[in-house]
């Protein structure tokens, strides 16, 4: 199971980057193209779409590596079991909001079938909403393997990580 979830987290990480360089690339030919009188339209639709998709995958990659922003001046001053059952209430808060994102989402996504996507009127404008319960799920995931090393008592994995 361990190994199943290391290649979706690796296919994460690749869709993820893939997702933001198409975009990137999307946008400056949909900039060059329109300087040149020749606009394409659909790129920055495109674009949003991959952006949607992007954010939320980036985001369960960033709270897999405890790279959310923290702030823990309070929290650090705190007895350890009080650390513990502060971070088994936040990780609940966390758990019933992306379990509203992931049913409100499918629901948007249900909703929105029939919409046409902006500039590309053959593609449902459900395959953007869809990148809202399909990121609450992976995000619930990580959380209840958060939830899971806190309760084995493997210490230093909920600490935020410094990047600059």
């Amino acid at each position: 199971m361990q190994k199943i979830y290391q290649r979706v987290c690796a296919a994460e990480a690749w869709i993820a980057s893939v997702f933001l360089v198409v975009m990137v690339i999307l946008i400056f030919l949909g900039g060059v193209m329109r300087m040149l009188g020749h606009p394409i339209n659909w790129s920055t639709d495109v674009s949003t779409a991959l952006f949607a998709w992007a954010c939320f995958l980036c985001a369960d990659i960033a709270w897999r590596k405890n790279s959310m922003m923290a702030i823990e001046v309070f929290a650090n001053r705190l007895p350890d079991k009080l650390q513990t059952a502060l971070r088994m209430v936040n990780y609940a808060l966390i758990t019933a909001f992306l379990s509203y994102l992931l049913v409100m989402g499918a629901y948007l996504s249900w909703i929105s079938r029939v919409r046409s996507f902006q500039g590309i009127p053959e593609v449902s404008y459900s395959w953007v909403t869809m990148s809202l319960p399909v990121g609450a799920a992976l995000l619930i995931v990580t959380t209840a393997l958060k939830v899971r090393g806190e309760l084995r008592g493997e210490r230093g994995e909920y600490r935020a990580v410094d990047v600059i």
